[in-house]
């Protein structure tokens, strides 16, 4: 049997999404880990303990793969600039658990680049190979941030550039991030392996509309449009609320009401605590008098998010950025098309016009026009949900889980 040594550093893949660090990656590496038990590997996933009262070790995974918290600095939450300095005291504790387990990992993949920098001490350690996935790039975020507030430090850029040299093979999710890897941080391609995030379509999977609205509450005549991610600047929620207004205000051309409902974030939280893109977007809906159309409803777990993508009429992501995209996956593999902004890996993602739409970024008119189009044209919707649902059997997790599985052995063992 083979063991892998999984690093999730920053994120916990057992954590409820919609939350600040929280969201894709946790999705991917805990659908990974799981399918890779069905194929009969071993893979432990070591993140940095946040709650001291949080069990030590967790065998939600299945397959008796586990999730082992290792305390690294303060036992809670701490934003990104602080926690990356913690990093060599993960590998320490990694390195104790497994002594203290008397286990020998043959392989380490880490995940988001703070994991790959303990990942290097644990490579020289052990001496095993190391395969690193970045999931988001900062050179990449530099690109897009509108302000000061959302540019990575060079504390990030350098540390990607120290885990591409110590990595022995890298996974980028689409073309796109393979591009950047390549022209961006200058990597040999010849590293680079591409394969696609996967999704469980035995849990994301068509579910009658109206038995999907009356599970959720939602009145089976309504229309709804859903978003699903973090809350903040670089998912573009700003324009998908400047595009529910521009359609509240041209809707005589169908029968209202129609809404948007928003899942991450903590809508609730105390004015003092909340995140400011938060603030920013619930006084934007309210600025545009659209607080009765836009519901706003918190972190969702991932045995509800099925019912909320079938009962929605269509899925948007306004993103600046998105290295692959996971929600839309969920979503097309559930019959709900996506609109969803041009750029990474939703250019790739998203097949424009067959099982959903793509738009320009920050451009509120056009996906307007897109939204209205999919409210409006009954027919279009249906086979759009059709295609959606068969292109997205080309990504179920049985298969990426495969073609990882067979990168895990190639590095392994070079000469098979």
């Amino acid at each position: 049997m083979i063991n892998i040594a999984m690093l999730s550093y920053h994120t916990c893949p057992l954590a409820i999404l919609g939350g600040k660090n929280t969201g894709g990656m946790n999705v991917y590496v805990r659908e990974l880990t799981r399918f890779l038990g069905q194929e009969g590997v071993h893979a432990d996933v070591f993140t940095r303990s946040q709650d001291e009262h949080v069990p030590s070790v967790s065998h939600d995974l299945g397959y008796f793969n586990r999730v082992v918290h290792i305390p690294a600095g303060p036992e809670y939450d701490l934003p990104n600039e602080k926690i990356w300095g913690y990093t060599d005291a993960f590998a320490e504790g990694i390195v104790e658990f497994a002594k203290r387990k008397g286990i020998r990992y043959d392989l380490i993949h880490a995940h988001y680049w703070m994991s790959g920098r303990a990942g290097a001490i644990l490579k020289t350690h052990w001496n095993v190979p190391m395969l690193q996935m970045f999931h988001t790039l900062g050179l990449m975020k530099q690109q897009i941030a509108r302000s000061a507030d959302e540019f990575e430090g060079d504390y990030r850029i350098v540390g990607e550039m120290e885990v591409m040299a110590a990595a022995d093979r890298i996974i980028a999710a689409t073309e796109a991030e393979f591009d950047q890897l390549r022209s961006l941080y200058g990597v040999n391609p010849e590293k680079i392996t591409i394969i696609p995030p996967g999704v469980d379509t035995h849990h994301f999977y068509p579910i009658p509309q109206d038995e999907a609205k009356e599970a959720i509450g939602i009145p089976v005549q309504d229309r709804m449009a859903l978003f699903v991610g973090r809350i903040e600047p670089l998912k573009g929620l700003d324009t998908l609320v400047r595009a529910m207004s521009i359609v509240k205000n041209t809707c005589k051309s169908f029968r209202c009401p129609h809404y948007l409902v928003i899942i991450g974030g903590d809508p609730e939280e105390d004015p003092d605590e909340m995140s400011a893109e938060m603030a920013r977007i619930q006084s934007l809906c309210q600025d545009l008098g659209l607080n009765e159309m836009i519901l706003f409803l918190g972190k969702r777990g991932q045995a509800t998010l099925p019912y909320y993508y079938a009962a929605a009429e269509v899925v948007v992501m306004p993103s600046h950025y998105e290295s692959f995209g996971i929600v839309a996956l969920e979503a097309m593999a559930c019959g709900t098309p996506v609109i969803a902004s041009r750029v990474g890996g939703l250019a790739h993602l998203i097949q424009d016009g067959q099982t959903g739409f793509t738009i320009p970024m920050q451009d509120p008119n056009a996906l307007a026009e897109k939204l209205r189009l999919v409210f409006v044209d009954t027919e279009l919707r249906a086979r759009l949900s059709a295609q959606a649902v068969d292109y997205a059997q080309g990504f179920r997790w049985e298969s990426i889980t495969q073609q990882i599985h067979q990168v895990y052995q190639e590095m392994i063992s070079p000469s098979a």
